[in-house]
């Protein structure tokens, strides 16, 4: 029993090899086929330019990170004005003009005071020679629709320059 046993475990595996055989020509066929049909010749290499360096033609001009070098002159009749690094900054010049309203005027013995709303809500009342904004900006006139200021400026050459602005009565409603 232990022989016929061990003749039919062989005769299993040997007809396993051979049907194992069989599933792959089709895959020899396949590669039979592939063989046999005719070489294409690889793609040519592409052609390579060769390198042609940048001749940069600007390295006798002006670096565009500093100043130019001809000077613009000051308009002829402005005056020379430059702000006064000693003064003492006023309490509404840490606000910008736009951030500033005015909403009204008072007097008070022939003086005329404006009053002006900061950005954080409080009221403050001015008078001509007070200071606002960051650019220096002196009240010159208080009236009942407006102040005029005149701030300084830099001119962006080095210099300063006076700018007119006003701040016009604000309308609740």
């Amino acid at each position: 029993m232990l022989r016929s046993l061990t003749l039919l475990l062989l005769a299993t595996i040997l007809a396993g090899c051979s049907s194992g055989q069989q599933r792959f020509t089709d895959l020899e066929e396949f590669m039979r086929d592939v063989q046999a049909r005719p070489q294409r010749p690889p793609d040519p290499l592409p052609e390579f330019k060769p390198y042609e360096p940048f001749a940069y033609g600007a390295a006798g001009q002006r670096s565009p990170f500093e100043p130019p070098v001809e000077q613009r002159r000051r308009p002829e009749g402005m005056p020379e004005v430059q702000p006064d690094p000693n003064r003492v900054k006023q309490f509404l010049e840490q606000f910008t003009l736009n951030d500033l309203r005015m909403v009204g005027t008072l007097e008070r013995e022939a003086e005329t005071y404006a009053l002006i709303r900061d950005a954080r809500g409080g009221v403050h009342r001015v008078t001509a020679g007070d200071f606002l904004g960051p650019n220096h900006g002196e009240i010159q006139a208080i009236a009942e629709g407006g102040i005029e200021i005149e701030e300084i400026v830099p001119d962006g050459i080095g210099g300063w320059l006076l700018r007119s602005r006003t701040i016009r009565l604000q309308q609740d409603g």
